[in-house]
């Protein structure tokens, strides 16, 4: 979808990445190295790109992306800026890949954060891997033990949430 972005479609973009910085605030589980389970903290994102397409979408996990860098950093190396912070919240966007499978897409976009999440930190972060265990392995377990708990809430929050209302809600 070749969408044109209004000043409407820029409003509601800009709510929907104020209403993720608030969502990714409030935190039921948070790791020690970075990653949270929140209340759905990635629902704003999924709903951008399931209504304006996967180019608005990216552009806005991009932008949410450089927040998360700004508020709640962890960096220890440029590349794995990248892999932590703009691309994982930019794969957010796959969610409008297949909008007539959006459940399916979500799973997808999730998959492709995780994937991100997982090279940093293979790269970056097997050192806090426990004696004798693979970084590959360790970073696996990290960053699923908080990605696998927000995509079951995500898709329990879009199976809940009246999305052809919301969608109309968000016309341009």
């Amino acid at each position: 979808m070749n969408q044109k972005i209004s000043t409407r479609v820029l409003i509601s973009v800009a709510l929907m990445l104020a209403l993720t910085f608030i969502l990714q605030q409030i935190k039921l589980f948070h790791m020690p190295q970075g990653g949270s389970v929140t209340p759905g903290g990635m629902i704003p994102l999924i709903l951008i790109s399931l209504r304006y397409g996967m180019k608005i979408g990216a552009m806005a996990g991009f932008m949410f992306g450089l927040i998360e860098m700004i508020i709640d950093p962890f960096l220890v190396h440029p590349i794995q800026i990248l892999f932590d912070y703009p691309l994982p919240y930019m794969s957010m966007a796959l969610a409008g890949l297949l909008k007539e499978h959006r459940f399916i897409s979500v799973v997808i976009a999730f998959d492709a954060r995780f994937t991100c999440h997982f090279i940093s930190g293979v790269a970056f972060f097997g050192s806090y891997a426990p004696e004798g265990m693979s970084p590959f392995i360790y970073s696996a377990i990290f960053n699923a033990t908080y990605l696998i708990p927000e995509l079951i809430i995500s898709l329990v929050i879009l199976k809940l949430l009246p999305l052809d209302r919301l969608f109309k809600a968000m016309h341009d």
